[in-house]
């Protein structure tokens, strides 16, 4: 991060003519440094061309090592699956790469997948682990299950994605303003938004992006449909 000032050096005015002091004149200066160099030892200079390969070679790969780390700390991450509560898109032990850059960019959308520290509700309860779940109200929208079916705004949510439907009561509740309501795909074995709150932007680490654990599944993990049924 370039978070320190440059400093400039100011060049001489136009009107403050730049002189040249001649303490020594040309041809002594070079035979100076001629000089110079001669009598460094040559135990010294006979070390610098034999300076070990492999140890530039490690240095060189510690340092590539340590700056690709600090950017994968800063864009992504990987994350484990620990339960069932995303099945069945999700599997235990699925290992995930989370983008944690999208969302200074973009706001969170319906149907993504997020990875999130726990909220001031879930720390209360002592859960100091981050938590994985789908987004599925907005701020400002009106949420509500009733029979099964997800309703948003009073319209209901084609989720094509699910384990089964929820066989529970959610009373409409409006998102507020900068959070958000996370559901997970397993609806009746998932900890989640209908039985501890909302989810604060501020709380969200990133979006799962991509499965790159078991091979046989490994891929993009988009967004499933989830619209309005018209």
């Amino acid at each position: 991060m370039l978070g320190k000032q440059l400093k400039i050096a100011s060049l001489p005015s136009p009107s403050s003519p730049i002189r040249r002091t001649a303490s020594m004149s040309d041809q002594d200066k070079l035979t100076s440094d001629q000089d110079k160099l001669s009598s460094v030892p040559s135990s010294q200079l006979s070390a610098r061309k034999d300076d070990n390969p492999w140890l530039e070679a490690f240095k060189t790969i510690t340092l590539s090592a340590f700056l690709a780390l600090g950017i994968r700390h800063l864009v992504a991450e990987p994350r484990y699956i620990p339960s069932g509560s995303m099945l069945p898109t999700l599997k235990v032990d699925d290992r995930l790469i989370v983008d944690k850059v999208s969302y200074m960019f973009a706001a969170p959308q319906r149907g993504d997948i997020v990875v999130f520290n726990p909220t001031k509700a879930l720390q209360d309860q002592d859960y100091k682990d981050a938590f994985i779940k789908r987004v599925i109200g907005l701020p400002g929208e009106k949420v509500a299950v009733h029979n099964g079916i997800v309703y948003i705004n009073d319209q209901p949510l084609r989720e094509n994605y699910l384990k089964e439907a929820p066989n529970y009561e959610f009373e409409p509740q409006v998102v507020p303003e900068g959070h958000y309501l996370v559901l997970g795909d397993n609806r009746n074995n998932s900890y989640d938004s209908h039985y501890w709150g909302f989810v604060p932007k501020d709380k969200i680490i990133g979006k799962a992006v991509v499965r790159f654990w078991p091979f046989d599944r490994m891929g993009a993990i988009s967004p499933d449909p989830a619209s309005h049924s018209q």
